[in-house]
């Protein structure tokens, strides 16, 4: 009998596809693109397909080994958990947020700082997925920063680079299922 090799799945297709899809929804908002009262429909969306399955995939990674797959797909999955259950909790009262705004601009700046070490830990990884962790840690900078100092035109400017960053994870999903189903580079990943 021939000795078949079964091709491994990489769920990392499925975790940038969460991250991704999940940005780049939430980033038009802060970009001025969409309405903010668009931010609701943001919050389904954050818990089921940026939240639980990014998680699920980070889950998958272990069975890989892989540690940054692993770390990042089950944290920022923890990230948009986070981002909807305190918009969902805080929109209800059931959580007071009137004086929260400055360690929510904090929050986001720590978000920042994560990110940055994990973009550092990316050199050794694809170019895309540098760049995808390079726009993201300067989202999350700008973010926080324009919620911090209150400056709405900082917070706009981390919508148009979220924007990219989510872009640049679609494209990231798209290039891995695409390579794998035609069993080639078809789209380059760097």
């Amino acid at each position: 009998m021939a000795n078949e090799h079964t091709p491994q799945v990489n769920p990392a297709a499925l975790g940038l596809a969460c991250f991704g899809l999940t940005t780049v929804l939430l980033s038009l908002i802060n970009a001025g693109l969409l309405p903010a009262g668009g931010e609701p429909v943001v919050l389904p969306l954050a818990l089921a397909f940026g939240g639980t399955a990014q998680i699920l995939a980070g889950i998958f990674e272990v069975k890989l080994g892989n540690t940054f797959g692993m770390t990042a797909f089950i944290a920022y999955g923890a990230f948009w958990w986070w981002f909807a259950l305190l918009l969902l909790l805080g929109h209800t009262d059931v959580l007071d947020l009137k004086d929260a705004h400055s360690t929510i601009a904090v929050a986001l700046l720590l978000w920042g700082v994560f990110t940055l070490y994990m973009w550092i830990a990316s050199f050794k990884l694809t170019r895309i997925v540098n760049l995808v962790f390079l726009t993201l840690w300067m989202t999350f900078f700008l973010l926080g920063a324009g919620s911090l100092f209150v400056i709405p035109a900082v917070s706009q400017t981390g919508g148009w680079v979220g924007l990219v960053c989510g872009t640049l994870a679609l494209y990231g999903s798209f290039a891995i299922v695409t390579n794998s189903t035609f069993g080639k580079t078809v789209l380059p990943v760097g």
